[in-house]
């Protein structure tokens, strides 16, 4: 049964993210900087923007999934991604640049949060690290796939009045919709095409309306997740503020998307900047050259997320995994900020791939299992991925002209995120542990009558909830 959720499920949830990847910083040193008469800080402003309206919507859209449901919320969401990707490689100044990207970020905004809770719908705790973990490779791919579309797209002088970085964003958009109109066709019963029908099957709410599984399948899937939830099904489906303010509050939730953002610093610069540090480490190489050199850093980072979460769903830990992502990264800055030899400092650019993506699927999965109901779970979430995208602002003047080539700044700053990292992901580890026997010995202490609803109703601060690490 789990091996037919993945292979249904797994391959459409990557493609989704995949194709919400934002390819601006191959665009940067492919002409969209000239283009649009970018200068000093344009650069800059156009990532904060994005963010922005990315970080203020997040919540919201979390919410809107669940009340819509996420069959019906992710392909529209995907759609309008796929238009304002398009738009954004028409445009004709840097105003209305700011103006597509601050929209794109409306339409992103759902779209991982949307993606793990749909994913713990069908998966137990344990098993949700490694399925998020395969759909960020997906993203990580892209990275690579990215690099190797924006080179083979630079050799095409023009298409049209389309030269050089607008065909980056017009082509890569174009494919995005062109695929997406098979949910559109879907959802309005008009599909034609083989991944349209594909969707319509494996993008159920829930296994009980899974019509590609059988009944007996249908009830280990319910019962697998029954076992591992403090709630029940009719207080889950129940919406509540109570239950929202105790997703947002919670203290592991909260110290986790801490971890989150400050990874995601780390995360966006390197697929923002990594196309312009490769530039200031090989400026006599062609720019097809530079683009193509970006994209093994992407497989090492797609490979080392997958083993990294696979071990952490064999041992069901996520802690202690956060913990040891770290430290690889620490040390590729340490080489890239300590030696000016191009070769050391292209070789240190893959370090921090070995862990930062790691992390998307470890700390996604670690506020997932930490909460009790389905309500606060879809806002556990929803703040986890808003602190991903606080770094994600954090990350768009990490990196400043004024700073090149060696971006010391950035690089130092993205040194300092990993190191803190290191200390709060240790604390935690260690906090849990501390709470969950506190929690044992007032329990004993002081024994107490309780049901469901008083877990529905308490969330985390109910005496018979302990901790997931």
């Amino acid at each position: 049964m789990r091996l037919k959720m993945d292979l249904f499920l797994i391959p459409l949830v990557s493609l989704i993210y995949c194709m919400t990847n934002d390819d601006i910083g191959n665009a940067a040193i492919a002409g969209l900087l000239e283009d649009l008469n970018m200068h000093g800080f344009d650069l800059n402003v156009s990532l904060s923007i994005f963010f922005v309206s990315y970080i203020l919507f997040e919540i919201p859209a979390n919410l809107l999934c669940k009340w819509i449901g996420p069959a019906w919320f992710l392909p529209s969401a995907i759609l309008g991604f796929g238009v304002l990707t398009i738009c954004t490689g028409l445009v004709r100044s840097f105003s209305a640049l700011c103006g597509v990207r601050f929209v794109l970020g409306i339409f992103e905004a759902g779209i991982m949060p949307a993606l793990v809770y749909y994913l713990s719908r069908w998966y137990t705790h344990s098993e949700l690290t490694f399925r998020v973990s395969l759909f960020i490779i997906s993203a990580s791919l892209a990275g690579a796939f990215g690099g190797l579309l924006a080179s083979a797209i630079l050799s095409i002088s023009h298409l049209g009045s389309l030269h050089s970085w607008r065909l980056i964003f017009v082509i890569e958009g174009m494919q995005v919709v062109c695929n997406h109109l098979c949910f559109s066709n879907l959802l309005t019963g008009l599909t034609s095409c083989l991944l349209g029908l594909i969707c319509f099957f494996a993008l159920p709410d829930r296994p009980e309306t899974a019509i590609w599984l059988s009944t007996e399948e249908k009830l280990l899937a319910k019962t697998r997740l029954d076992a591992e939830r403090y709630t029940t099904d009719e207080s889950d489906s129940k919406f509540s503020w109570a239950k929202v303010r105790l997703g947002i509050l919670n203290p592991v939730v909260l110290t986790t998307t801490l971890i989150f953002l400050l990874n995601s610093i780390t995360v966006y610069g390197v697929s923002f900047f990594l196309p312009t540090i490769v530039k200031t480490i090989f400026p006599e190489k062609s720019t097809r050259i530079q683009q193509l050199l970006t994209v093994p850093p992407y497989f090492v980072g797609a490979l080392a997320c997958a083993l990294t979460s696979f071990w952490s769903w064999k041992a069901q830990q996520r802690g202690v995994f956060m913990i040891f992502c770290a430290p690889l990264t620490v040390v590729g800055y340490i080489m890239f900020l300590a030696t000016t030899n191009e070769h050391l400092r292209y070789g240190a650019t893959f370090l921090p791939f070995l862990g930062i993506f790691t992390y998307g699927a470890l700390t996604n999965s670690h506020v997932a299992a930490n909460v009790a109901s389905d309500t606060a779970r879809t806002a556990a979430i929803a703040v986890n991925v808003m602190g991903c995208n606080i770094g994600g602002l954090v990350s768009a003047w990490a990196y400043v002209p004024s700073d090149s080539p060696n971006y010391r700044i950035g690089n130092g700053l993205n040194l300092a995120a990993q190191a803190a990292m290191i200390a709060i992901a240790t604390g935690l580890y260690y906090w849990i542990e501390y709470d969950n026997k506190r929690r044992d010995q007032r329990e004993e202490t002081e024994p107490g009558e309780f049901d469901s609803q008083d877990m529905d109703t308490l969330d985390w601060k109910h005496p018979h909830f302990r901790w997931r690490r």
